[in-house]
């Protein structure tokens, strides 16, 4: 199953150059993996084409197989990273038996990715100014999908009547900063306890409690 994800998202991220073997599946696995560590340490400017494919162990004439520039590659690291999140965080969403909950949970998921993947806050802010179009994708794509559940669990009625995109937006804001303080800029205190506190925030807001 993890394979058949890596494969879809491999696909999408290389568009018309997607590999049609495994072998080519698995060098292009290389390459945006080993794109993710320099752009993550180097940022977009300062990384290399030739540092890229070294890092990934194959020939510079490999990387220019599924990508035409620097800026290409970077554009499916961002589209690859997309799908890394949905695919990580999905399943626990899923496996919830209510919405609340299930955003709780995703929200948890959403911080363990962070803290294995520091690196994807770096790469998706430089996004906006490398490839605006990717980077404006990256969240609305986000977005669509949580507004999507939540039309869904007001069908079931799990959540109160609101408009589902503002809501989108409002819990994915949520999501990428906690992220970013818990996930990257420290870990004093672990995702569950993040969460908690977030899913009481989603769950009840911020009122007082009715005696």
């Amino acid at each position: 199953m993890a394979e058949n994800q890596d494969d879809t998202r491999i696909a999408a991220a290389a568009g018309d150059k997607a590999p049609k073997t495994a072998r080519g599946r698995k060098t292009l696995r290389l390459l945006l993996d080993a794109a993710a560590e320099e752009f993550g340490e180097k940022g977009f400017h300062e990384a290399s084409i030739s540092q890229i494919t070294q890092r990934a162990g194959v020939a510079i004439g490999s990387f220019y197989t599924y990508f035409d520039s620097k800026e290409a590659v970077f554009t499916a690291l961002v589209r690859d990273f997309s799908a890394q999140v949905r695919d990580f965080v999905a399943p626990r969403i899923s496996a919830q038996v209510n919405q609340l909950e299930a955003e709780r949970e995703g929200q948890q998921a959403f911080l363990e990715f962070a803290r294995q993947h520091k690196e994807i806050y770096r790469i998706v802010d430089e996004a906006e100014f490398v490839d605006p179009a990717i980077y404006r994708e990256h969240y609305t794509s986000t977005a669509t999908r949580i507004a999507a559940r939540l039309d869904a669990a007001y069908a079931r009625g799990e959540i109160s009547e609101g408009s589902s995109e503002i809501r989108a937006w409002a819990l994915m804001g949520m999501n990428v900063f906690l992220g970013l303080r818990f996930g990257v800029w420290g870990e004093d205190y672990t995702p569950e306890e993040v969460a908690r506190v977030g899913g009481d925030l989603i769950a009840n807001g911020m009122g007082p409690r009715k005696s």
